[in-house]
């Protein structure tokens, strides 16, 4: 079993959560050691059960082959046509290969969308990052983090697209409640099992919000209201909202920021720096709206792929984080989780993670 370095403590904690980050202020890798720990602690007889949209960390791959090879049960349901489309092709070969995970290993490509003609958008995206661990105890990991990398790196040219996600700044929350990890693990397992038909994610069990004594955590898309945006309009004059977004595009994300600053909000918006994530009128209609706004930005260009929110109201405090993000496919279409939380240290820990992204030039 790899020691746990002493870098790694947890940040903050509760009795049910672990919350690490990764970044430029960080150990290289930090996350995905995190993960390797966690699959060589499993034993025989126990179940790991991962979904994630990149994966190109072949060592990842291999220690969930010996895993598998010492008869844990393991299951992974990776996104079948991602952005940049051949980077998960090699993990693809070994998991699914002669020597793989066999019936424990499925690409997803979810179906094209429902037409709606007043919406432009591409096919929905397998986008969640859920990572469900059986031993020592119970925990699923949620947060922002693909294993997207790899040691050797023999493709510069998928890190150029994507970017270094070993150093890039996000998070991972290791969650073990049990009403919540028993849901993030039925959950993992219904994405490997289901049809995914066209309307059958809107409405299926798999999308059933998990209820915590503290945090609640949703499945998208749903037939209701994007989950984050439903929660963050119950709010209005006196509050204050910072909000840390790697994407932010899409009218309908944009009207939500706006609709708060005009009900009174105090709303921060810290965000990723390339163009292709926040567009420029993203940033234009935002900052003319008298919204604080400012790039997250790097000299090696390392992602800023934060997706949370810090909501205060008086002596409340919540936090919003997750997979989902603030744009067309995400708020509509895309299969994502948000969890809201009122949980003190998580809250805590992400607004100390705001302080570091606001030093960060």
């Amino acid at each position: 079993m790899i020691p746990l370095p002493r870098w790694r403590t947890k940040l903050s904690h509760g009795p049910n959560y672990e919350i690490y980050f990764g970044g430029p202020d960080q150990p290289v890798g930090r996350l995905r050691d995190l993960l390797a720990e966690h699959i060589e602690a499993v034993p025989a007889g126990g179940a790991i059960d991962w979904v994630t949209y990149y994966f190109r960390d072949r060592r990842l791959a291999e220690l969930l082959l010996r895993a598998h090879r010492r008869s844990v049960k393991v299951t992974v349901t990776l996104e079948g046509n991602p952005h940049v489309p051949q980077a998960n092709s090699a993990v693809v070969a070994l998991l699914s290969g002669v020597q793989g995970l066999g019936e424990g290993f499925r690409t997803v490509c979810l179906p094209p969308r429902v037409p709606i003609p007043s919406r432009k958008m591409g096919n929905p995206n397998l986008h969640e990052k859920l990572y469900c661990f059986s031993h020592p105890k119970p925990v699923a990991f949620i947060g922002s983090f693909n294993p997207s990398g790899d040691d050797p790196e023999d493709r510069p040219d998928i890190i150029k697209e994507i970017g270094d996600h070993n150093r890039a700044h996000n998070v991972l929350v290791g969650i073990s409640e049990p009403v919540l990890v028993d849901g993030l693990i039925n959950h993992a397992r219904w994405m490997h099992e289901a049809r995914h038909g066209v309307l059958v994610r809107f409405f299926a069990d798999g999308n059933r919000a998990l209820r915590g004594t503290n945090t609640d955590i949703h499945f998208l898309p749903r037939a209701q209201s994007h989950a984050a945006a439903s929660f963050l309009g119950r709010f209005g004059d006196g509050v204050r909202i910072r909000v840390a977004a790697s994407h932010l595009n899409g009218t309908t994300s944009i009207k939500t920021m706006l609709r708060l600053a005009r009900r009174g909000a105090s709303l921060e918006i810290l965000a990723e720096p390339t163009l292709r994530r926040v567009s420029l009128k993203a940033e234009r209609r935002l900052t003319e709206a008298g919204i604080p706004f400012r790039r997250v930005t790097h000299p090696e260009n390392l992602p800023m792929h934060h997706k949370f929110v810090l909501v205060e109201q008086n002596s409340r405090r919540w936090v919003v984080f997750g997979s989902y993000n603030w744009s067309t496919l995400s708020f509509w279409i895309n299969q994502e989780i948000c969890a809201i939380s009122s949980q003190p240290q998580l809250f805590e820990a992400f607004a100390e993670r705001w302080e570091v992204l606001e030093a960060q030039n």
